[in-house]
């Protein structure tokens, strides 16, 4: 592998987590790295990933002064990525849900990519372990984004994906304040908007084993609303040119829409 690629993995009270997923990662990809943000979690995880950081120079440690939310943490590692020279980027949780054994093919498919989802709600993806209602209530979730922001992608709520460094660079991360699911689908929107090429790779999703999930009924509130309006605003725009649209770069490329539902 030519890329420097670093896999930032947020985490807060992931303690009995996070040993076994570095592992799996370092057997999965060997030559990637790791950047493990940790929001100051009360259960040692901080410290866990010092000592594992001091066994292998391939693990990194950022740490934050409180839990400051996943948006924040994934723009953080970004930011750090950015500045020690990675070439590509990746999201990636902690918990055990992504698998790192498909890592391989989100990178394979950023060879002709900017930006490469694992999708859950293509074909070939799955999630295993969910009760139905949160499955129900994904999909749904799913549907309503893609036709609310006219967003030609099947999943844009994953967490899972892989992104080169110069998209990121042009993305403008400064002014998002969105949260848990609704940043992915903010960062996810920006992206298409801007041109970059984006694209869809299926994934199977698993539920976690231990520790709580960071799943709320506010975090959904949040991605409901935002969406909403900001669907509402772009669809204006349309019909009001002195409205402006939520920000995107000046530079854009070639898009490729992702594989559909």
């Amino acid at each position: 592998m030519s890329e420097r690629v670093l896999v930032i993995v947020p985490t807060y009270n992931e303690v009995e987590n996070l040993e076994p997923i570095l592992d799996r990662l370092r057997h999965s990809v060997p030559e990637a790295h790791a950047l493990v943000v940790d929001d100051a979690s009360p259960d040692g995880t901080g410290d866990l990933a010092e000592k594992l950081a001091a066994r292998d120079d391939r693990v990194h440690v950022l740490h934050r002064s409180a839990k400051q939310g996943l948006g924040r943490a994934y723009v953080a590692g970004f930011r750090w990525g950015r500045e020690n020279g990675y070439d590509v980027l990746v999201e990636m949780d902690a918990d055990g849900s992504h698998a790192p054994e498909q890592l391989p093919d989100l990178l394979a498919a950023l060879r002709t990519a900017d930006l490469v989802l694992g999708s859950r709600y293509v074909p070939g993806g799955g999630v295993t372990d969910w009760p139905i209602h949160r499955l129900l209530l994904s999909r749904a979730g799913n549907r309503y984004t893609r036709w609310a922001l006219r967003l030609p992608l099947s999943d844009a709520t994953g967490g899972y994906r892989a992104a080169r460094t110069e998209l990121i660079e042009r993305l403008p991360f400064d002014d998002v304040a969105s949260q848990g699911y609704c940043f992915q689908v903010d960062w996810a929107w920006r992206a298409v908007r801007s041109g970059a090429r984006v694209v869809e790779v299926p994934i199977t999703f698993a539920e976690r084993r231990f520790g709580r999930s960071k799943m709320s009924g506010s975090i959904v509130r949040e991605a409901l609303v935002r969406v909403t309006v900001w669907g509402l605003r772009d669809r204006l725009a349309d019909w009001l040119p002195g409205l402006a649209r939520r920000p995107v770069p000046a530079r854009a490329g070639h898009r490729e829409a992702g594989q559909h539902e």
